[in-house]
């Protein structure tokens, strides 16, 4: 009826033929999404009465779970806040510093200009005259230089009077 002919029935394999011929043609298999809503319900498989209780305490919220993440969120916001807080800080005591060293190389360059206009100003021969004919200074002999050897830096501390040998 429905098969082909020239099969027999011991070597035709439905499932490996997809043609048919005839009124006796299989209807598909419907999947579960394709059912009706009310079907899908039937088809369901059973669940056992433990899968179904955990599920439904899986679903339920516990109040200590709650108050956790509500205390998560707010230590979290806390940190956040406090995050931002210390780098705006940081921001403004970067620009502060950047200001200040702006000021103090402005200073510099004021006080070199200053200290140049000084050592110009100055005559090295009015004051050696000065020194000499007002204040009565008089250049050292050879045997009046005492050199010292100092280990400490730059310079020397008399703390008596130098020997006279």
């Amino acid at each position: 009826m429905g098969r082909k002919a020239g099969y027999s029935k011991k070597n035709y394999n439905y499932r490996m033929d997809p043609y048919i011929e005839g009124n006796v043609v299989r209807k598909p298999e419907r999947t579960a999404t394709a059912l009706p809503r009310r079907e899908r319900e039937e088809i369901k498989p059973a669940v056992s009465k433990n899968a179904r209780r955990n599920r439904a305490k899986a679903q339920q919220i516990n109040f200590g779970y709650v108050l956790f993440l509500l205390a998560a969120a707010v230590a979290t916001l806390f940190v956040c806040v406090n995050f931002l807080k210390l780098q705006a800080e940081s921001t403004a005591h970067r620009r502060h510093v950047a200001s200040l060293e702006s000021q103090l190389s402005e200073r510099k360059l004021e006080n070199d200009a200053v200290y140049e206009a000084a050592v110009s100003s100055l005559d090295m021969e009015e004051i050696r005259d000065i020194a000499i004919n007002r204040l009565g200074m008089i250049y050292a002999d050879q045997g009046q230089i005492i050199t010292y050897d100092s280990q400490d830096g730059d310079y020397v501390r008399q703390y008596e009077d130098v020997p006279t040998e």
